[in-house]
């Protein structure tokens, strides 16, 4: 079967974007046919390469509605550079000329902005329960700020090191530590060990950040899922709370990121706002065969 899709990145995050509202025969798809599906197309060396498959699904409580599947074909509940890649699919194609979306995803209704070449995101609020990250406090301590609790600097033991690990929820889970020189830090022996820790029962992701000063953060991102990215909006997001929390920087950042920069800023109404640029690299047909109840082949 023959699915037209588009290859987008968010500096250097890079998604296969698929419409299901044209391609419908995905629209009846169940959620281990699209895992099978997500794992095949992102796939670097079998498929066409990608860090996550992003589907334009319909809604029937917002303009759309957006599900994001990692590279192992696991299902997230939300992704910052896809988002923007997603409205920017959107309006180029016509499908809306709302300058503000309202887009459905498991984080709940997230709403895109265009602000010229750059789109701006209304992420939400950060939400710091333990409970609802989700972390297992059974054997941990909290640092308790005015009517939120906050897991904030708990020392995490990784083999022999400790990190001092501020853990939220941007819509997903993430766990921000401060590295003194994050360029050369060995992310990628570090980054799955934090992951998988049994701390994190949905695991993580997370986020290696160096203060710069205290309006700008350098930071590199183990993403749950897929590995090291080269950028990670809600990644952003959170690095720039914990950031602003542990007193390092103010409430408006610029994340420096392997693949560019993205502004930051944790307004004084609670929610985060994320700008930053979307791609469109591509337009490709790719030659699938989907066996339901089966691999793809």
């Amino acid at each position: 079967m023959k699915i037209e899709f588009t290859k987008m990145h968010g500096l250097g995050n890079d998604f296969v974007v698929i419409d299901t509202l044209r391609e419908s025969s995905l629209a009846g798809l169940d959620t281990d046919e699209l895992s099978s599906l997500a794992a095949h197309l992102c796939n670097r060396r079998l498929g066409i390469g990608a860090d996550q498959l992003l589907l334009l699904c319909q809604s029937h409580e917002a303009d759309f509605r957006m599900r994001i599947f990692n590279a192992d074909g696991s299902e997230v509940e939300m992704c910052g550079n896809g988002i923007r890649c997603l409205a920017r699919y959107i309006w180029e194609r016509g499908l809306s000329d709302k300058a503000v979306l309202d887009i459905e995803t498991l984080a709940g209704i997230i709403r895109p902005e265009a602000r010229g070449e750059m789109v701006r995101v209304d992420m939400g609020m950060p939400e710091f329960s333990p409970e609802k990250i989700p972390v297992d406090i059974r054997e941990s301590d909290r640092t308790v700020l005015p009517e939120t609790a906050v897991f904030l600097d708990y020392p995490l033991e990784i083999e022999g090191r400790v990190f001092d690990v501020t853990c939220l929820s941007m819509g997903n889970p993430h766990c921000v530590t401060v590295i003194d020189e994050v360029e050369t830090f060995p992310v990628s022996y570090y980054g799955p060990l934090i992951e998988n820790h049994r701390m994190f029962p949905a695991r993580t992701n997370v986020e290696f950040i160096e203060i710069l000063n205290d309006r700008e953060i350098r930071m590199r991102v183990w993403e749950r899922g897929a590995g090291e990215t080269m950028a990670c909006g809600t990644g952003a997001s959170a690095a720039a709370v914990a950031a602003s929390l542990k007193g390092s920087t103010g409430r408006d950042v610029t994340v420096r990121l392997l693949g560019g920069d993205l502004t930051i800023e944790w307004a004084e109404d609670g929610h985060v706002y994320m700008t930053g640029p979307a791609v469109t690299v591509f337009d490709g047909v790719i030659d699938t065969e989907i066996l339901v109840g089966e691999e793809i082949c």
